[in-house]
């Protein structure tokens, strides 16, 4: 079995390059886009008939999970409400329809898999990672809504990929940069963590993502991502999947920290992972490096030339489903839903009800904490929508000065995310409450402190709702 045929790389640029396009002619299994790849629609379908010209059953995948995580609109901010938003609603045809939406753009500029829906149950408010991105703290919840977004998602023919098994939501630390540990035994792992992966296996997701954590109760020694007894013990055998199990992506320093991404990769396959999610950058002579740890790997016996070929068999089916899904008629797309809706499922304190009753200047401050890595640098919330802060503070800046902005007799709106993990906001919301009265505004996932808005997400859309509530 050829290595390449179970490698998912990423590239820069926004057209295919030459040595991308001779890897695909040689069986490169599939291609990760991500917010640099992408210009505008026409832009990516030309790039996506670009790769599939090059090798038809080549999967194009993305990251987008229609809210704050969207490369299809990274530079603009998302339309699409979001996973925390769509759970606080709970209604689960609307869930069903903004992803098929979702699939419909997705398939009408030629991606075949979208990374998401995100099925971790956020049970820790201190979760970096998580959050906004999951539907919510209720495993009950988060599998009927995992259940209706893989369902929507692939009604339009776009493959699903619930994540990230067996569960990102009760950790403090972000796999981007360290390996998170969950400490729950088996007994919580059954009913918290594993609920919404058997719901997205039972609604027949294509596809489902590791991630680079640390299960001790179920391997005390491998991440989930290299874990035999995690991947083919519980997911396979245990729960039943029959599917593509794609990594999170190995450049993240929970999986390739301390051994490079080659080993990475060769001990992601035998642990039972088939498609391998690289990162956002993986040069040829990178390429070059894993297949060649691959192919050494199976010929001294570290990788079982089985695991390969069972790997690289599934992979090719899912490509050769999405070269027929390509031939198919394309349906019709929901509309998107609307920031009335979105705006329903804010919680809105009395104190800000009464204080946004009155006829008073707003003064919009923004707070603007170091980016979730799997975010990225994208314009949110109100700001994606139009507003103009009259000051913005990240962890460096003074909170004086930042307080001083606001103009005498109106009414501070102050804008953050996650605004109770971050020591420096609440000491900024503080000088600003010392100077005026105060809405604040928390458009991540809120603790006990720093908000009388909670929006529970930041896309374009929410911000526009946000907007309508708070008002000019």
């Amino acid at each position: 079995m050829n290595p390449l045929a179970v490698l998912m790389p990423g590239f820069v640029g926004t057209t295919l390059p030459g040595w991308l396009e001779t890897r695909l002619r040689d069986g490169l299994g599939s291609v990760c886009l991500f917010g640099h790849n992408v210009e505008s629609p026409s832009q990516l379908r030309v790039l996506c008939d670009a790769i599939h010209a090059a090798n038809p059953r080549a999967i194009i995948a993305i990251d987008e999970e229609g809210g704050d995580v969207s490369r299809l609109y990274q530079h603009e901010g998302s339309p699409f409400p979001g996973n925390a938003v769509l759970g606080r609603l709970d209604d689960a045809a609307a869930t069903e329809a903004v992803a098929a939406r979702v699939g419909a753009e997705l398939r009408a500029v030629g991606v075949d898999l979208t990374l998401a829906p995100d099925a971790d149950v956020n049970s820790n408010p201190l979760n970096p990672v998580i959050g906004v991105r999951s539907f919510g703290a209720d495993p009950a919840l988060v599998s009927r809504h995992t259940a209706a977004w893989v369902r929507g998602v692939q009604s339009a023919g776009v493959s699903a990929c619930a994540k990230h098994f067996p569960g990102h939501g009760d950790t403090a630390q972000d796999s981007h940069l360290a390996l998170p540990r969950v400490d729950a035994d088996e007994a919580t792992l059954g009913v918290r963590e594993l609920p919404p992966f058997v719901a997205a296996i039972r609604a027949r997701a294509a596809t489902l993502m590791t991630s680079h954590i640390l299960v001790p109760e179920l391997d005390p020694e491998l991440p989930a991502t290299f874990s035999p007894t995690i991947l083919r013990g519980l997911l396979r055998e245990g729960l039943g999947f029959q599917g593509v199990v794609v990594t999170d992506a190995l450049d993240m320093k929970g999986a390739s920290e301390g051994r490079g991404i080659p080993a990475a990769a060769v001990m992601a396959l035998a642990g039972g992972s088939d498609l391998l999610c690289l990162g956002s950058n993986n040069p040829d002579d990178e390429l070059g490096a894993i297949v060649a740890a691959i192919d050494a790997a199976v010929a001294d016996g570290t990788l079982p030339a089985a695991r390969l070929r069972d790997a690289g068999t599934r992979v090719a089916a899912l490509g050769a489903h999405h070269e027929r899904v390509r031939r198919s008629r394309v349906v019709d797309a929901p509309p998107i839903m609307d920031a009335f809706t979105v705006a329903t499922t804010f919680a809105v304190s009395d104190r800000a009800r009464a204080l946004l009753a009155g006829d008073r200047p707003r003064a919009w401050l923004r707070l603007e904490p170091t980016a979730n890595i799997a975010v990225g640098a994208s314009p949110w919330g109100p700001f994606a929508a139009g507003v103009d802060a009259v000051a913005t503070l990240g962890p460096e800046g003074d909170p004086a000065s930042f307080a001083a902005a606001v103009p005498d007799g109106a009414l501070a709106v102050v804008v953050g995310k996650d605004t109770h993990r971050h020591p420096w906001a609440l000491a900024a919301l503080d000088a600003v409450r010392a100077r005026a009265d105060v809405v604040a505004v928390d458009m991540g996932w809120p603790g006990e402190a720093g908000a009388d808005v909670a929006t529970y997400g930041a896309s374009r859309l929410v911000g526009g709702a946000l907007l309508e509530l708070i008002g000019r």
